[in-house]
């Protein structure tokens, strides 16, 4: 999703002008929808104390974790205001069938697609990385199973920077040749709000024409790789934009029933939130015309 930083202080601090849409639609649904303020008053109680109740509870794990006080310090700080907040959320929860059911249903549908679209992410993830091949190994082979070349730079996106990219994998498959210089690019972004240009990039020769660029972002840059990798010319490290393409990996996420991880309607659930998920190439802003997609299968 599109995400706006506002704060160079906290990096939590965002706007998600999607999500704000869906808020303004779900208000006015509920304002039409109930009618009256009274009878938005139950939904309203119910969301508030649980807010609240929420709020304490997340309380202890700031202190605990994020102070560093003991543990017994922690739950009496949190225990008090936990059981206050407790008795005025049960006490609101009469009110269920009175509109009280509104914010739980929709609480319940956001934790819902939040946690099947983490999930969803780590089981995608380690079947991509049962089927890798390491990096090291694979340069290596090179030198003994050399590979027809072409001319050009090939730059594939890799998210984890020791093994090779599957859309790396799938172009030799299909192509059976490599680029005469291939890159593999890993953009890492970073808890301080700017990253200095003497900063950014950081470069890796391995050998046989292959090299290791590592872009650093701060959460308040724009992420654009291609101004990020005009700053390798000084390192030693040129692009020809006419001659450079960026080959990236498009995961096709399947649902299989019987599957280890999720019940079957989570694994729909995260395949179609995968296919309508921003792409790597339109968040990095990666020249459109330079840039090519290779599909992956991917079942969960």
């Amino acid at each position: 999703m599109h995400v706006l930083q506002t704060s160079a202080h906290a990096i939590g601090q965002i706007y998600i002008p999607g999500v704000n849409v869906v808020l303004l639609l779900l208000v006015l649904g509920a304002v039409v929808g109930f009618g009256s303020s009274s009878r938005l008053a139950s939904a309203y109680g119910v969301a508030v104390t649980g807010t609240m109740l929420v709020t304490t509870i997340l309380t202890f794990f700031v202190i605990r974790y994020g102070w560093g006080y003991n543990l017994i310090l922690s739950l009496g700080a949190t225990a008090f205001f936990v059981f206050i907040d407790s008795a005025f959320f049960a006490s609101s929860l009469l009110k269920i069938a009175e509109g009280g059911w509104f914010p739980l249903v929709l609480g319940l549908f956001v934790f819902t697609l939040m946690t099947t679209w983490r999930r969803g992410r780590e089981i995608a993830r380690e079947r991509l990385r049962v089927a890798s091949v390491s990096l090291d190994s694979f340069v290596k082979s090179l030198e003994t199973y050399p590979l027809s070349r072409v001319p050009g730079t090939g730059i594939f996106m890799a998210g984890n920077p020791d093994v090779v990219p599957s859309a790396l994998l799938h172009n030799l498959a299909h192509n059976k040749v490599l680029h005469e210089r291939v890159v593999l690019l890993t953009v890492r972004t970073g808890d301080v709000p700017w990253v200095p240009a003497s900063q950014r990039i950081a470069i890796e020769a391995l050998g046989s024409g292959f090299y290791r660029v590592r872009v650093n972002f701060g959460f308040m840059d724009e992420p654009d790789v291609s101004e990020a990798l005009e700053l390798c010319k000084p390192l030693g490290l040129s692009f020809e934009p006419l001659e450079s393409s960026f080959l990236l990996s498009r995961a096709s996420v399947i649902a299989m029933p019987g599957g280890p991880g999720m019940a079957l309607w989570r694994d729909h659930l995260f395949a179609t939130m995968a296919r309508n998920a921003r792409t790597a190439a339109d968040y990095f802003n990666l020249p459109v015309n330079r840039v090519i997609e290779l599909g992956t299968r991917v079942e969960i």
